[in-house]
């Protein structure tokens, strides 16, 4: 059924307006007409708001010239405003008109009325139509806008990781070296201690990056959620300082998911943070893990959620809430209510990329003055609890003798390498990039025994390098080194090769080369007419 047109009729003669009713009514036009004469009631009537055209007589008591119009524009300008009127000459007719009435209709030519309305509706649908398609490109523009600063986000992660991952190594090796180097009382260990801290805390920081652009490689094993969060309550209550009172409610029952750890312990982290920073003067944090039904879906998903078993994991506060406003725009990137410098606005981000990357949905509860609470759902897991292998165990021992090529362009990262394998017996032949390496390799090339390379550097990769030097000597091992995330799983199905990503610490880039220096050589069918140098190894390349 179509909805009447909406007319509001500001007319002191009553037949006036049921002949105007009439005449819209046969001209097609289904209307409810509302009759005014007074001033008061024609405000009453605007402010209203259901009025969709306005028909106006032009002499009115109560109304100086022209004030009729100036009322409704000042109340809502869209609706249209016709004068139907006797007292209209062709001046007066301009200047109502130029002052911006739609028409001006002579009550002796009405029967212009129904064709003017009929015109004014669809302008009126046009502008509608018009301010629809405009609102739709401004979203259009504002997701394009967002997705282009996503992928600068990308981008950027990947490369903060590469040129992070270089310092971190540098940091947290020296620091591992000092430490083992001072005794447990010596004056200076609580500054290496803090200093090894610092580069954990970037270490987190660009793994939330990486996460946040969806670089970070998945790590998914299947986990207890609970033995998670027992693992980081101490690191947890260290974060949120003595003043905030936390309180873990674990699940009875196994709750089992299938996650990156890293990526789980990054929602509690995060989910903590914004939860001590809405209570600077202390409070109540709780987290709770549950089994959960779903009967609806959560609020904040991407994809639909299929009916099933999940885990329920919720970091409740008493803080100062969040305002409906805030609770709008709270996980879009780079949003955030703390001062400059104070927070860079990836945190909701990262966790809601996290959860829906995982499958999984959010509900947030939140009242400013009263506190937040953000109710995570997963999906629960039956399968057993994967057990990692520590890679980094090292060996019963790490020493050796071999010759190592050693290539890698960050000056400070090659350094502390050398230094260090130098300490556990090999001997090292290094070099800034590819082109280089391939130079000092010739006087050493039969005592090679292992490839150590940074992957991207200048000119030449590592992977570039280790196949001009496989040409020449098919049995020397391989040893990948990056800090770029995108490079894991470099030389994945080579026994004789490996990959460590940065950052790393001596021992576990001792263990890795002395595991793979142990590994047995494969015998690798040498091609006709091999090249038996560099230069003709380049030559092979190049062709």
């Amino acid at each position: 059924m179509k909805t009447p047109l909406r007319v509001l009729h500001l007319e002191t003669d009553p037949q006036d307006t049921d002949h105007i009713e009439a005449l819209l009514t046969d001209g097609g036009l289904s209307c409810a007409v509302r009759r005014v004469e007074t001033r008061r009631a024609f405000s009453s009537a605007l402010n209203d708001g259901q009025v969709d055209l306005i028909l106006a007589e032009f002499s009115m008591p109560e109304f100086d010239e022209g004030i009729a119009l100036e009322m409704a524009q000042q109340s809502d300008p869209d609706v249209p405003f016709i004068f139907v009127s006797a007292a209209l000459t062709e001046a007066r007719c301009i200047e109502q008109m130029r002052r911006g009435a739609t028409d001006c209709i002579p009550k002796e030519r009405l029967g212009r009325l129904v064709p003017s309305v009929r015109r004014v509706l669809h302008e009126q649908q046009a502008r509608m139509a018009r301010r629809q398609a405009e609102e739709a490109l401004f979203q259009s523009d504002m997701q394009l806008r967002q997705l282009q600063k996503l992928e600068a986000v990308g981008r950027l992660a990947g490369g903060l990781a590469h040129d992070f991952n270089n310092l971190l190594t540098v940091i947290m090796g020296h620091s591992q070296v000092l430490l083992s180097e001072m005794g447990p009382d010596h004056p200076l260990r609580g500054r290496v201690e803090e200093m090894q801290k610092a580069g954990d805390r970037a270490r987190v920081l660009i793994r939330q990056l990486l996460a946040f652009s969806r670089k970070q490689p998945s790590g998914a094993r299947v986990q207890s959620l609970n033995a998670a969060l027992s693992n980081v309550e101490t690191m947890l209550r260290r974060l949120i300082g003595a003043d905030i009172e936390l309180t873990l409610r674990l699940s009875v029952d196994d709750l089992r998911i299938k996650a990156d750890p890293a990526l789980v312990e990054q929602i509690v982290m995060n989910l903590v943070v914004n939860a001590r920073d809405a209570m600077p003067a202390g409070g109540k944090l709780t987290i709770e893990t549950a089994s959960a039904e779903l009967d609806q879906q959560p609020r904040y998903h991407v994809n639909p959620l299929p009916p099933g078993e999940y885990v329920k994991l919720s970091v409740s506060d008493t803080g100062s809430g969040m305002s409906s406003e805030v609770q709008e725009h709270m996980f879009k990137p780079f949003f955030t209510t703390k001062e400059e410098g104070k927070g860079t606005g990836l945190g909701l981000s990262t966790v809601f990329g996290i959860v829906t990357e995982s499958d999984g949905g959010l509900d947030v509860i939140s009242e400013s003055g009263v506190g937040t609470r953000f109710d995570v759902y997963l999906p629960r897991v039956a399968s057993e609890i994967e057990v990692p292998i520590d890679e980094n165990v090292p060996l019963q021992s790490v020493e050796g003798h071999e010759t190592i090529l050693l290539v890698e362009d960050e000056e400070d990262v090659r350094i502390l390498i050398r230094d260090e394998l130098r300490k556990f017996g090999y001997r090292i032949v290094e070099a800034r990039n590819g082109v280089e390496a391939c130079l000092v390799a010739t006087p050493h090339i039969g005592k090679l025994k292992l490839l150590l390379t940074d992957i991207v550097m200048p000119g030449m990769s590592g992977t570039e390098l280790a196949r001009h030097l496989r040409v020449i000597k098919p049995e020397l091992k391989l040893l990948f080194i990056s800090g770029y995330s995108d490079d894991v799983g470099i030389g994945a199905g080579d026994p004789t090769s490996a990959y460590l990503q940065k950052p790393f610490t001596p021992e576990a880039l001792a263990s890795s080369v002395r595991e793979l220096l142990d590994v047995k050589p494969i015998n690798r069918m040498r091609v006709s007419q091999q090249p038996t140098s560099i230069e003709q190894a380049r030559s092979v390349k190049r062709s």
